[in-house]
């Protein structure tokens, strides 16, 4: 049958398609969906459903530490809540266009890929982003461990390396039980959960502003240029940044909202719920950072907010575990994408044991800050030059509809071909750009730009626009491979190893 189907525009969202799902419906069945495009059958997820997914992923203690950088780097409270509220715009805007791709499509982030990089091409951002993704699981699991360890000790609990390794293995087993069930207990997981902590969240902002001396304009940078250095920074690290680090986590989940759903309501259901928790928390880290509080979320929390401070850190280790099961659940389908012949779940649980390990280096590391900027760093390093090919690719190159069916064709007879040497020249090519324009806390990581200009960091700028631009010269000027038409959601393909 011919997979190529005539375009069709999706009716105008309902009532009905922005509610959570109706009572009796099997929010928590086991998910055996891999990368084959999901069928109009099983796309039952709302917008509504997708913004709690996104928010409970990002009400994150880190993102304390991450605001109060600003304040860290020398600027005042207020230049630090601008470059917040006004870089997560941007870089919340992005993230919303990704997930469109996933509704559109009803296919994962990685797969999408095989468009720009070629059938076995598309391989080296899946192997990229699986192996990103299990170190994020080690770095989310830090934080909440750290949680859970202030919480003992204010219990009167001592017990040395011994305990944090017990707690750590508890912890990582409750991640893995949630995302090897899949998107169906991620959903439903998120959607109890959430309202909960954004109300616990609420009472912690009233009570830590009270107490708070919040002192808006002093700043240790004053000069011209240690100021333009401090904002490329916190751009890269809680403003734009932020936003593009769940670029190719987005279509995994979107691809589950039901088809007559509006883009649009897709689009700003996802982009708010990364933008209102994360401004939120940035903005909290940075104003109790400029009244000299500790930046460690445990030691935070405490000095915060005195006796309440037990029942909002027991709280509060939702958000990391809500980002961890994002993680394993996205790492097991970046390596189905790359041909591993092996069930989603089972994947799932080996990505928990490299995780693991990950772990245990963060918990080895001296300064989990200095891990963790080096860290944030690196991953934006490659995914936004592969943000930028994969919008040109899917928004001009296939104008918003690509063919899914040949996505899943035989390398063969793939249309898009085994191997696209020129996006795979032009993503080398952005990684470098983005690369030289980068400074992190060790030499390696500090480019020649950056040093040049001031230690100034625009990697993500540099590699996107690189990256996306030679793309579009060098492949979007060729005649395209296929008749851009999406693919008919009642319809589905197996791959080996995608259930």
């Amino acid at each position: 049958m011919d997979h190529r189907l005539n375009a069709s525009t999706p009716p105008e969202i309902t009532m009905q398609d922005i509610q959570p799902n109706p009572a009796g419906t099997a929010d928590t069945a086991f998910d055996a969906h891999g990368i084959a495009p999901v069928p109009a059958a099983s796309r039952d997820s709302t917008p509504w459903e997708q913004f709690w997914i996104w928010a409970g992923a990002n009400i994150a203690p880190i993102n304390w530490v991450l605001g109060a950088l600003g304040v860290t780097l020398g600027l005042s409270l207020v230049e630090t809540l601008l470059v917040i509220f006004l870089g997560n715009l941007v870089g919340c805007a992005v993230f919303g266009l990704f997930n469109v791709m996933g509704h559109r499509t009803g296919v994962n982030q990685m797969l999408l890929a095989r468009a720009a990089f070629g059938r076995r091409g598309a391989a080296v951002p899946g192997v990229i982003q699986g192996l990103l993704a299990m170190g994020w699981v080690g770095v989310n699991t830090w934080v909440v461990l750290d949680l859970v360890l202030a919480v003992l000790t204010r219990m009167g609990v001592q017990g040395g390396m011994g305990l944090k390794y017990l707690v750590a293995g508890a912890i990582m087993a409750l991640q893995l039980g949630l995302a090897v069930y899949g998107f169906r207990a991620i959903r439903t997981f998120e959607k109890y959960t959430v309202p909960v902590t954004v109300v616990v969240m609420l009472v912690m902002t009233v009570v830590a502003l009270a107490h708070a001396d919040v002192d808006w304009t002093r700043a240790s940078a004053t000069g011209p240029g240690d100021k333009i250095t401090a904002v490329t920074q916190l751009l890269t690290a809680i403003g734009i940044g932020w936003g593009v680090s769940w670029l190719p986590y987005s279509a995994d989940y979107s691809r589950f909202v039901r088809p007559r759903s509006s883009g649009r309501s897709v689009f700003w259901a996802t982009a708010l719920g990364t933008y209102v928790p994360t401004v939120w928390l940035a903005a909290l880290g940075a104003a109790l950072a400029s009244a000299g509080d500790s930046g460690d979320p445990s030691g935070l929390v405490i000095q915060a907010f005195g006796a309440l401070a037990l029942p909002v850190l027991l709280l509060l280790m939702h958000g990391p575990v809500a980002t961890n099961i994002l993680n394993l659940y996205s790492c097991s389908l970046a390596a189905l994408t790359v041909g591993i012949g092996v069930a989603r779940w089972k994947l799932t649980l080996i990505a928990g044991v490299i995780a693991s390990v990950v772990l245990v280096v963060f918990i080895q590391a001296g300064s989990f800050a200095h891990a963790f900027d080096n860290w944030m760093a690196s991953i934006l390093v490659w995914i936004s030059p592969w943000g930028g090919i994969m919008l040109i690719d899917f928004f001009v190159k296939h104008r918003g509809a690509p063919d899914v069916a040949a996505l899943y064709d035989d390398t063969a007879t793939s249309p898009y071909g085994r191997v696209n040497t020129r996006a795979l020249v032009s993503l080398a090519l952005g990684v470098l750009a983005g690369w030289s324009w980068q400074f992190g806390l060790v030499p390696a990581m500090q480019g020649p730009i950056a040093r040049l200009l001031g230690n100034t960091d625009f990697s993500w700028l540099s590699g996107g626009l690189v990256a996306g631009g030679l793309y579009y010269l060098l492949c979007c000027r060729s005649p395209r491979p296929v008749t851009a038409v999406p693919f008919r959601a009642t319809e589905e393909v197996v791959d080996a190893g995608s259930v």
